[in-house]
């Protein structure tokens, strides 16, 4: 074989290998992912209670979903819980990435003090923070021992405010990664653009407001779609702090699926829910891909 074709089989297994290394992760994608995601939608489609059925409803499962009082309100607690735990999340990761930046003393245990709480399960955060908002044996308890007999802080028992406790714990689980994710922003900015501000007199939270933050773009993007894709899914933190209670208080459509699922032993309503949560999650994932894509090329061309 003359050298020539040697070296270009040789160039073409290199150009293959890359490919079958992700020759796996495509198929768990194919057969995981978009396999059971079709799957659930044709299920969603039929009459099945305990089993699949095999024939064909149309829409009925989504408008019996939607006149449901109990999904209705988990999705309004959803998106309580949402507003919320993605501002704090994003202010809170941002300011404590903003602090670490200025090369304070003992960074390394700093990051890793804000980061503990995120290699915890979620399971073991919300039975943590179950204790300590424990009305007979938590903080309240506690500060009353102190003297202050008056103090009460029994949100964790009231319907009206349990959903803001689920967004205290996930937001102290949280925002380490956030802060994480903003450093590495804020450590990719260019030195001299600082120098500069400081030459004119730019205040330092205006540099932040107006060159900093439109500058880490894409940054900011991811962190918020991590920080979505775990508002839609969130359910471990709710089942061991509140099992969605009192009563179904602070019910979210995760918990709607499960108990759907397992308990009520009815999979269409519960595939038709899981849908309905996917397609929240490509409303939003899908056009920010578009529009960091079009960034993308657009600084390509200048």
């Amino acid at each position: 074989m003359p050298l020539a074709k040697k070296l270009h089989a040789k160039a073409s297994w290199k150009r293959l290998v890359p490919w079958g290394a992700l020759l796996p992760m495509a198929l768990t994608v194919l057969v995981g992912y978009l396999g059971t995601a079709l799957w659930s939608l044709r299920v969603s489609l039929s009459s099945a209670r305990t089993f699949p059925q095999d024939d064909f409803v149309g829409l009925a499962q989504y408008e019996r979903l939607f006149d449901n009082d109990r999904w209705l309100h988990s999705l309004g607690n959803l998106a309580i819980y949402g507003l919320l735990f993605i501002a704090a999340c994003m202010v809170i990761g941002f300011l404590l990435a903003v602090f670490i930046d200025q090369k304070v003393r003992g960074e390394g245990l700093l990051r890793t003090i804000f980061l503990y709480p995120y290699a915890m399960s979620f399971v073991a955060t919300g039975l943590v923070w179950q204790w300590v908002l424990n009305p007979e044996s938590g903080l309240q308890q506690a500060v009353r021992q102190m003297g202050f007999e008056s103090f009460s802080f029994d949100w964790i028992i009231d319907q009206d405010m349990v959903i803001y406790t689920i967004v205290i714990a996930t937001v102290w689980q949280a925002s380490g990664l956030v802060m994480a994710l903003m450093l590495s922003g804020l450590r990719g900015i260019d030195e001299e653009i600082w120098k500069a501000a400081r030459l004119d007199g730019i205040p330092t939270w205006r540099v932040y407001a107006s060159i900093v933050l439109p500058m880490m773009g894409p940054t900011v993007a991811t962190v918020f779609v991590l920080l979505f894709t775990g508002v839609v899914k969130v359910f471990d933190s709710v089942v061991s702090m509140t099992q969605g209670g009192p009563g179904t208080a602070s019910d979210v459509p995760a918990k709607f699926i499960m108990d759907h699922l397992f308990g009520r032993a009815n999979i269409a309503l519960a595939s038709a829910g899981s849908i309905v949560l996917l397609l929240m999650v490509v409303l939003l994932v899908v056009p920010l891909l578009i529009l960091r894509n079009r960034g993308g090329d657009a600084k390509g061309h200048a």
